[in-house]
């Protein structure tokens, strides 16, 4: 095993090479069933008003303000979709449910509660103003308006407000095309046998599932054995389809490492270690045509975090997202962290709240390879590299990946 040549890079300085090196997606147009949780590419401008006409706020009669104040005979109803036909005559009134159209020649509505009625005639009481209970064309936006800008999510609201427009597809920024793949003799699938020195391969499904909650399109591609021709094979044919290449394992030191110096072969890698527990042989290379390589280290802790301190990011940049990374809280440590030298660690914790804080409590072991660790994890403490133990009750920096119920 040679030392690596490769320097030790700041985990920050990391993530903002990483980020100058990636480009913001082209757009497509899709769907508004196909559109949730999508980045629009486009502002969204209103092709008419909303309302499009004067509805009724409420169940009611429809009326001149001018003819309140005593008996009026019923002219006919209007219901929503349902439309008054002709104009309202003069000392009369319509009955008018929630939606209708407010009939022509009628200026108020009155509400169900405040009234008499029988089968063709309704008393209304005195004092009715125009206006009242109904909403105005334009009341809610108009023609022109710049409701949605570009770069927003689209969630219930955004997609309810573009339908609500008429509008039955949006343009929005693709999903990045991904080939995921591990490496090493040593991987069997779920499923298989295991032979002595053989593991399961896990870090597929949990990558897998990553990658798919950051709203790329996967493709699985078999497990790469060690051997520098079929590594090769299998990342140049995944790269003749994908914008990125995910792999896992193989970017250490040893013999059978063979990922970096693949990738040095078909492009420029530009962090080959960090400074971070776990995930110090985090790799990423750029190569031709734009595409992009992330090499992960292959315990399945380390995995996971530089998946999510370095690639999350770098999707939801491809995907035209504003905010990058996940919310970065202070969270209060229940226990006391020993720090790494040299560099930064991701602590796995749980977190309950007391009263305004959050409270962090360690996962147990931090081993490399203990998955357990990050089951019920809330989040990723950031403990600063030193020599001194970080003590239970001092502030420190959370990447919050989910928050606790109560």
């Amino acid at each position: 095993m040679q030392p690596s040549t490769y320097p030790l890079i700041d985990p920050d300085q990391a993530l903002a090479l990483v980020l100058h090196e990636v480009a913001v997606l082209g757009t497509e147009e899709l769907p508004l069933a196909a559109c949730p949780n999508r980045v629009l590419a486009q502002d969204l401008i209103a092709e008419q008003d909303l309302p499009a006409f004067s509805s009724s706020a409420v169940d009611g009669y429809a009326l001149r303000a001018a003819d309140s104040g005593g008996r009026l005979p019923l002219a006919g109803e209007a219901a929503a979709g349902r439309p008054f036909q002709g104009s309202l005559p003069e000392a009369a009134a319509a009955r008018i449910l929630t939606g209708g159209v407010l009939p022509e020649g009628a200026d108020t509505v009155v509400m169900l509660e405040e009234v008499r009625a029988g089968a063709d005639w309704v008393e209304v009481p005195a004092g009715l103003r125009p206006g009242s209970n109904y909403h105005r064309p334009g009341a809610d936006l108009t023609t022109g308006t710049r409701v949605l800008r570009r770069g927003e999510v689209l969630g219930p609201a955004e997609l309810g407000l573009a339908a609500a427009l008429n509008r039955p597809s949006l343009t929005v920024h693709r999903h990045p095309r991904i080939a995921l793949m591990s490496t090493g003799d040593e991987l069997v699938q779920v499923g298989g046998r295991l032979e002595p020195g053989q593991i399961i391969d896990s870090n597929r499904w949990a990558l897998l599932a990553a990658l798919r909650e950051a709203g790329a399109e996967v493709s699985l591609l078999p497990a790469a054995p060690d051997d520098p021709a079929q590594l090769r094979r299998l990342v140049l044919g995944a790269l003749s389809e994908h914008e990125v290449l995910v792999t896992s394992g193989g970017v250490s030191v040893g013999s059978h490492d063979l990922v970096k110096p693949l990738l040095e072969s078909l492009g420029k890698v530009h962090i080959g270690r960090v400074k971070l527990k776990p995930g110090k042989p985090f790799t990423f290379a750029t190569l031709s045509q734009g595409r992009l390589a992330f090499g992960l280290p292959g315990f399945p802790v380390s995995s996971l975090v530089t998946f999510e301190v370095f690639v999350r990011p770098a999707l939801r940049r491809m995907q035209g997202f504003r905010e990058l990374q996940r919310p970065r809280l202070p969270v209060r440590l229940d226990f006391d962290a020993k720090p790494a030298v040299g560099r930064t660690e991701y602590h796995r914790v749980s977190l309950r709240r007391k009263g305004d804080e959050l409270i962090a409590q360690t996962t147990g072991s931090q081993s490399s390879s203990r998955l357990l660790s990050l089951v019920g994890a809330h989040a990723l403490v950031r403990i600063p590299p030193g020599d001194e133990p970080v003590r239970r009750g001092s502030q420190v920096e959370a990447l919050i990946l989910s928050l606790p119920a109560d």
